[in-house]
């Protein structure tokens, strides 16, 4: 398991690197069935005539799995709790695409009226196998401070 890493362990610079994760066609169907279902999402066919040319994840797929890539490797004590999100899909992500997202820590700012906890600024791309960017991400997060530490 990961150390934990508390709000006065974090720094504007540090980058983290999750593992890639594989999409394939089936799962890119499964998750559009599910909860964005149209049709540049689930059949091949129908996709070829629309706006993306061929079947092309749900940007909310593609969300999804960033969390999860975010999860394994950003580990902030007491989980990534996020207070907003600007999100954009600069390209379609393709069945066969591995994706992998590096995150950057951008600005920290500690809370004035709760010294338990401060807010981290972090990006986040969600690159594709040729580096390509399928998702850019920024975020604000919650981290606290160790326990026992004060501002």
């Amino acid at each position: 398991m990961k150390e934990m890493l508390y709000l006065e362990d974090l720094a504007p610079g540090m980058r983290f690197e999750s593992a890639p994760s594989d999409l394939t066609a089936a799962a890119i169907k499964a998750f559009a069935a599910e909860w964005d279902p149209q049709p540049f999402h689930l059949d091949e066919a129908a996709a070829e005539a629309t706006f993306f040319g061929g079947l092309a994840a749900s940007g909310w797929h593609v969300g999804a799995l960033t969390m999860r890539m975010l999860v394994e490797t950003l580990p902030i004590a007491g989980g990534l709790i996020g207070a907003g999100v600007e999100i954009a899909w600069p390209r379609p992500t393709r069945p066969g695409d591995s994706l992998r997202v590096v995150a950057e820590i951008i600005a920290l700012r500690p809370s004035r009226s709760k010294p338990d906890r401060g807010m981290v600024t972090v990006r986040a791309e969600t690159l594709n196998q040729r580096g390509e960017v399928a998702q850019v991400m920024t975020s604000q997060m919650l981290a606290f401070r160790r326990p026992g530490e004060r501002a």
